[in-house]
């Protein structure tokens, strides 16, 4: 593992390269497309000057402004957060999953990020919070990697690093991929998928998946 996929705890301090690290990480996801269309207002309305128009640079802004917020307000304070130079990752273990979830300010700010989109965007998390198991368990809530880094082994160092410290407590994971690309990369490290959940208002699909307790990454991953 090279020193710059090394994973390290993150801080506040932390917060402007994670936030500008996950915007680009789901810049092409579906559900985050969802929420986060385009618009340089806010308003859902689709860019029209290209993927590197001002109107795809209000979307990175705002999708930074987005994971800065869960960052800094929720999972640095109740959660295990780690990042490198391309890629963070939020782990919230058991016992603080009720910690973890937003309050009434956090709320208000991402409805400001939001825009119009605030609404599904409350219906698709309370959608996806009854899917989790009810067994004690670690979540994974966040994980991303910068395309410019893809294939240097930054999201695999985060996700084996958080493994590790599930498999010392004998418990499983828990996630929601929203990427369909995604869902060979977590099959190979052990997580099988539990089925498919639609997001109200027709939105995506997330896959539910779930990782024995010590289910580790192959050997050589």
């Amino acid at each position: 593992m090279s020193m710059t996929n090394m994973p390290k705890p993150a801080t506040i301090d932390d917060a402007s390269l994670i936030g500008r690290t996950l915007a680009r990480a789901f810049d092409d996801d579906p559900m985050m497309g969802w929420f986060f269309p385009g618009g340089a207002d806010g308003t859902g309305t689709a860019a029209a000057d290209g993927p590197d128009g001002p109107g795809a640079a209000a979307r990175e802004e705002r999708l930074g402004r987005y994971f800065r917020t869960i960052f800094t307000r929720q999972y640095a304070h109740h959660g295990v957060c780690e990042y490198t130079q391309a890629a963070a990752a939020f782990w919230v273990p058991p016992g603080a999953q009720d910690k973890a979830v937003p309050d009434a300010a956090t709320i208000e700010e991402l409805s400001q990020i939001l825009g119009d989109r605030a609404p599904l965007f409350r219906q698709a998390a309370e959608a996806a919070a009854g899917e989790g198991p009810p067994e004690p368990h670690w979540y994974l809530a966040v994980i991303g990697a910068d395309p410019a880094a893809q294939g240097q082994g930054h999201g695999a160092a985060l996700l084996r690093s958080g493994l590790a410290k599930a498999d010392e407590t004998g418990l499983p994971v828990y996630l929601e991929s929203s990427k369909p690309a995604n869902l060979p990369f977590y099959e190979h490290f052990g997580f099988t998928v539990l089925g498919e959940v639609r997001l109200p208002g027709g939105g995506p699909a997330l896959w539910p998946m779930r990782r024995a307790p010590g289910g580790g990454p192959p050997a050589g991953v």
